[in-house]
């Protein structure tokens, strides 16, 4: 990948940047950051790609997930369970992201993309208060199997872990907003690191685009969560759902052979 041009280079930073801030707000960065890297390095392979969007993910992440502890101090008896059973599944699913063909790859991608826009788009507003619909042993298993299964599917995958957890933590759960975004954060974090402890000794991470890209997701992400602290998710929701809506055009219109 050494004949990356100046344009591609600055397309994908630009992308991690505004992916780190939409996943610090409301989740979800992976649907702007994945999708980037899939239309600006189309002879990469899906693990050189997956392996890549970890690396600056997990480092834009780790800035958010510290803002919110900070801010937040999220309940440790639910996060966790839910950053342990998150980080199991993500390795598991990092193995077999390694056996998937590209061919694959695009249409699974695009179908996340209309699913998660679809949600975004018709549940404006979820999580306002609390209301815990399990506790003690049931907290914990539901907790646990939500962080194995899209723990597994963020490190075969990938993008919309994050709005999963959210979604998942507030509808599975009864967790508000905020807090659901702070568990969320620290869990797909783990979620981050553990797919990396596979791709990294795979030698997978294109290391010259993935560490411009993760300063870029840093910076996004550290604004994301500042902003959120102070304003909440609804004000990017009309810009996420643009962002989304953007790349099923594009990656829809490759499947389509429309380019």
């Amino acid at each position: 990948m050494s004949d990356l041009s100046l344009e591609v280079v600055l397309f994908l930073v630009l992308a991690a940047l505004v992916a780190g801030f939409v996943d610090a707000v409301v989740g979800g960065g992976g649907l702007v950051q994945l999708p980037a890297l899939l239309v600006g390095l189309p002879g990469a392979s899906v693990v050189q790609i997956a392996a890549t969007n970890k690396l600056a993910s997990f480092c834009g992440t780790s800035i958010s997930a510290a803002t919110y502890v900070r801010r937040i101090h999220p309940d440790p008896r639910t996060f966790l369970p839910l950053m342990l059973a998150a980080g199991i599944g993500s390795a598991g699913g990092a193995l077999v992201a390694s056996l998937l063909p590209r061919s694959a790859f695009d249409p699974i991608i695009l179908v996340v993309l209309v699913l998660v826009g679809g949600y975004v788009w018709f549940k404006p507003s979820v999580g306002e208060l609390t209301r815990l619909r399990f506790q003690g042993g049931q907290h914990l298993t539901a907790v646990t199997l939500t962080g194995l299964t899209i723990g597994f599917y963020d490190g075969a995958i990938g993008p919309g872990t994050g709005s999963f957890l959210v979604f998942a933590l507030v509808g599975l759960l009864g967790y508000n907003f905020l807090e659901a975004s702070a568990k969320a954060k620290l869990a797909n974090w783990a979620t981050n690191l553990a797919a990396l402890a596979v791709f990294v000794p795979q030698g997978a991470v294109l290391w010259q685009l993935a560490l411009p890209m993760a300063a870029a997701n840093i910076t996004g992400g550290y604004l994301g969560a500042r902003l959120a602290m102070a304003r909440g998710a609804r004000f990017v929701r009309a810009f996420f759902l643009v962002v989304v809506s953007g790349f099923v055009v594009r990656i829809g219109g490759d499947l389509l052979g429309w380019w």
